[in-house]
């Protein structure tokens, strides 16, 4: 692997964990899984919790980011 190969990796990896770690800090005030239309029921002690527009939002970020990515 040539220097200049690995200084691209570097930074993109970087930058991923950048991203990630601003995305964890500000985890608790992000809407992702207490949003209209997640599924959350349950009694004494037993819960159960269906994340089914989380589910539909995190996919569609992640098709456009992918898509982005690709080039295409």
């Amino acid at each position: 692997m040539h220097f200049a190969e690995l200084g691209k990796f570097l930074l993109i990896a970087g930058s991923i964990m950048l991203i990630l770690g601003t995305l964890f800090l500000f985890a608790d005030k992000l809407p992702f899984g207490r949003m209209p239309g997640d599924l959350s029921f349950g009694s004494n002690g037993f819960k159960v919790h269906i994340p089914i527009a989380t589910c539909i939002v995190v996919s569609l970020l992640l098709t456009l980011v992918f898509n982005f990515l690709s080039g295409k």
